[in-house]
């Protein structure tokens, strides 16, 4: 039983996976610096020193820990740093998330609710995104529901806490986001054992932290501080509506299912797992919206080992149904989930700089310069130049190098997406452009679900 939702995330996982879009900005730079040295990587993490030269000032800071774990598994499996090899580590440990979470909703709420909670996490469309991605929220999320499994065991009567630190300590450094749900669920046992009985969660809540907290000072230290965090977006009290959205990718119908099932586990899931469950959802996403009044902080993916919880808490749901009723409605979050998903797959990469390389390999003229126009684009361009189209290497006028006076040249730049300083430097680009007497003479869009990239040729 608990293997059912496994296969089904391998399934609709693999299916991703095999479909090999492009990297993406986030997953470039995985790919760029997890295959270097661990004493290089030690170094520029400590130093707060870049690897890439024109990414100085985004060193691998605060994802150091996942980088160490991404460089390991790419030595022991001989994989290479590309789509594939980086995406397969993220798939495995989705599939084991979801195992895990099916064993949290067993122990809660019995068999069915840990079926169903299992099912509805591996067949949702945000889960089976991020189950693909060259990043650590998959790490993350199986981290941090083998630490509610540890807490669940500890409420069962168990004496160790170890499974819970453990395990919690490992989420918080796969991403330090992935503390608020550690720290929830140790509200959860205070609620539930009362703050003297509770004395041991949250001493060992607090050791767990430590390692997170320490590569969080070591970034502070170094002056990394926010930089980085230019891009997120002021979103003000929206965040639960925003973080809904993607867990259904914005299906009406998965919404109102997910909605009633997790308000029905809440209501009627039993004192223990609805407290659990509840809090290891509900108290990440009020902490996030109360910090977001203050400062931008909110990105969905960053909180999917919180919404964890709420596949348990649709479990919890399903399960206290009448039988044929709890049957029904479990086919119909896994028929929606996955109809959602498919949907999701769909949409394409999230940028396509590998086709726009392509096209370049196809059209540039050897000697007819290749501009990447911001480091956002640089990252891309020279990745997929330098591991399949060799040729154009020696093209690249990468930042911050001046721009050549050629009377032919390509820029490659985003059409959406990037940062303030960034978008400046874009308009300046134009304005040389325009002063050296080029114009546009050509231009191809390439579609992407978080920017569009642009081949443009200037004559």
């Amino acid at each position: 039983m608990h293997a059912a939702p496994a296969v089904l995330l391998l399934l609709l996982g693999g299916w991703l996976l095999l479909r090999r879009h492009g990297l993406w900005y986030d997953e470039l730079y995985t790919a760029e610096v997890a295959p270097l040295p661990l004493a290089d990587l030690w170094q520029a993490f400590v130093r707060g020193e870049g690897t890439i030269a024109y990414l100085r000032d985004a060193p691998p800071s605060y994802n150091f820990p996942y980088y160490v774990v991404a460089h390991v598994w790419l030595a022991a499996t001989g994989l290479a740093a590309d789509e594939a090899g980086l995406r397969l580590l993220s798939l495995l440990a989705m599939a084991a998330a979801v195992v895990v979470v099916g064993l949290v909703g067993t122990r809660l709420g019995g068999p069915r609710a840990g079926l169903a909670a299992g099912l509805a996490m591996a067949a949702n469309p945000f889960v089976v995104q991020f189950s693909a991605e060259a990043r650590g929220y998959a790490l993350a999320v199986f981290a941090t529901a083998l630490s509610a499994l540890g807490l669940v065991r500890w409420l069962d009567g168990g004496r160790s806490l170890r499974l819970y630190g453990g395990a919690g300590a490992v989420a918080g450094l796969m991403h330090w986001f992935a503390l608020l749900p550690v720290a929830a669920l140790a509200v959860a046992a205070v609620v539930l054992k009362g703050r003297r009985d509770a004395r041991p969660v949250l001493a060992t809540a607090a050791l767990a932290s430590l390692p997170a907290l320490a590569v969080i000072g070591t970034a502070v230290a170094n002056g990394v501080g926010d930089s980085g965090a230019e891009w997120i977006s002021d979103v003000g009290l929206a965040v639960p509506r925003l973080l809904m959205k993607s867990w259904t990718a914005a299906h009406p119908a998965l919404l109102v299912i997910t909605l009633a099932a997790a308000a029905i586990g809440l209501a009627r899931g039993g004192r223990i797992p609805r407290t659990v469950a509840g809090a290891w959802v509900l108290l990440p996403v009020v902490t996030v919206t109360v910090v977001e009044v203050v400062r931008p902080v909110f990105v969905d993916r960053y909180l999917l080992p919180s919404l964890a919880g709420l596949a348990v808490l649709v479990g919890l749901g399903v399960a206290v149904l009448p039988r044929r009723a709890g049957v029904a409605a479990l086919a119909a979050v896994v028929a929606v989930s996955a109809w959602a998903t498919v949907d999701d797959v769909r949409l394409g990469p999230k940028e396509d700089v590998r086709s726009a390389v392509a096209h370049l390999a196809a059209w540039a003229r050897p000697g007819e310069p290749i501009v990447a126009a911001a480091r956002w684009d640089a990252l891309g361009v020279e990745h997929y130049a330098r591991r399949h189209h060799r040729q154009l290497v020696a093209q690249l006028v990468l930042p911050p190098s001046p721009v050549p006076d050629e009377p032919v040249m390509w820029v490659v730049r985003r059409a959406k997406g990037g940062v303030k300083g960034d978008r400046t430097k874009l308009e300046a680009l134009d304005q040389e452009l325009g002063r050296r007497s080029l114009r546009l003479t050509d231009e191809r869009r390439f579609d992407g679900r978080y920017a569009d990239v642009l081949v443009q040729r200037w004559s």
